[in-house]
């Protein structure tokens, strides 16, 4: 009886978890999420690289998108020249539930991401529960020692004054890779004195649940 019991659960639990890989979730996003793909545009770029082929798909602007990654549990699409969409599957502690994280990124010149989080039927979740706090300046430019004080570099830090950060999720890790991006909306001479002092990036990890630094 126990041994039917467990050929009988089985076949369903393989199926949960299919039901929660990358590619399902992806192609059944609601458009209102990411309105430059339809739905057969999503299932395209999986049908191509399933093919071995450039999984390049005309948006429903006209232009070109391209799934760049895919994998069990993370995808990227390069939306436009300027604009990457990416989305992981998060396991939560305790039992089999996931959660997706989704990044949006937009580059002029510099780089700024938007972080969301939903359920694996896409219901938006508080993104505070998932990722209390993003980095700060602070993280990135720390105080700077007296032996490296000078008047440039006091003006390049007056020119920092707004923060961009671009968010990447990773294919091979739950980590969450922020980088600086506040010297490139700035003078390239700036920007170079900068180099000796800031921190390029920061990584946060998945544990628990939450993005941690």
């Amino acid at each position: 009886m126990k041994k039917l019991i467990i050929s009988l659960l089985f076949p369903l639990a393989a199926l949960s978890v299919q039901a929660q890989e990358a590619r399902t979730l992806f192609v059944n996003m609601p458009d209102s999420l990411c309105p430059l793909l339809s739905a057969v545009n999503r299932a395209d770029c999986i049908d191509f690289l399933d093919s071995k082929m450039r999984a390049v798909v005309t948006n429903t602007l006209g232009g070109k998108s391209e799934m760049t990654t895919l994998t069990p549990d993370y995808i990227r699409v390069q939306l436009t020249r300027k604009s990457t969409w990416q989305m992981k599957v998060l396991p939560l502690p305790g039992d089999t539930a996931r959660v997706i994280c989704a990044v949006s990124t937009v580059s002029a010149p510099a780089a700024d991401s938007r972080i969301h989080f939903y359920t694996t039927d896409w219901r938006e979740l508080p993104a505070e529960a998932y990722l209390s706090s993003g980095p700060a300046m602070n993280d990135f430019l720390p105080a700077v020692p007296d032996s490296l004080d000078t008047p440039r570099l006091r003006d390049a830090l007056r020119q920092a004054d707004m923060l961009f950060l671009r968010a990447d999720l990773q294919a091979d890790s739950t980590s969450l890779v922020w980088t600086f991006e506040t010297p490139r909306y700035m003078s390239q001479e700036a920007a170079d004195e900068l180099k000796p002092v800031m921190r390029r990036s920061l990584v946060y990890k998945w544990e628990n649940g939450q993005f941690r630094p």
